[in-house]
């Protein structure tokens, strides 16, 4: 190998290691402490959509309850279509797999609600402040559009269809799970 080549590679090496010098020292500048706010935030928003959640289900269930409705089918509906359209149809013969369809309906909706807690808890961080009734109605808005929108474009349902009763069966378990949501998310704050 001749010199330049030589002092070629040198000079890239050298480069490099300074970038990769000059990088772990920024890093190391981060305090810690700015990690850990990050993991409370993510885990304050997961805890808030888990509480939120549960709130939604409670008000689903006495809806069911005081109607006499069953459950909705739309949740597995939807694992069902995308499962399929992805490749991997969910296994099982008749009951079997009407279970496993329903557990990863009820389970998408567990992730949605969690998922949503976190998305708020990091706007809030990011400096995204809401009177309590403005996240309370963004907060379930949130959370019916990520139920919502893939019922319609996925063809399981038309919302454009629904009956009076059909949007308040709807609307007011999501927004339950805004107040609740919000309510814990802001509630956990530093």
């Amino acid at each position: 190998m001749n010199a330049s080549k030589t002092a070629t590679k040198t000079a890239a090496v050298t480069a490099a290691g300074t970038a990769a010098g000059t990088a772990v020292r920024a890093a190391e500048r981060i305090p810690a402490r700015v990690g850990l706010a990050l993991a409370r935030t993510v885990a304050r928003g997961g805890a808030a959509g888990a509480a939120g959640t549960v709130a939604l289900d409670a008000v689903s269930y006495a809806d069911m309850a005081l109607r006499g409705r069953g459950a909705s089918g739309a949740p597995g509906a939807v694992v069902d279509r995308l499962a399929r359209d992805t490749g991997h149809p969910v296994p099982g013969t008749d009951e079997v797999r009407a279970n496993r369809l329903s557990a990863l309906g009820a389970l998408s909706g567990m992730a949605v609600g969690c998922g949503v807690g976190v998305t708020v808890s990091l706007l809030r961080r990011a400096g995204v402040r809401m009177p309590w009734w403005l996240g309370t109605l963004t907060t379930g808005a949130l959370a019916m559009a990520a139920a919502d929108v893939p019922l319609a474009k996925l063809g399981v349902s038309d919302p454009s269809t629904w009956s009076a009763a059909d949007w308040a069966s709807d609307i007011a378990p999501h927004l339950m799970y805004g107040l609740v949501t919000y309510a814990v998310v802001v509630a956990g704050e530093d």
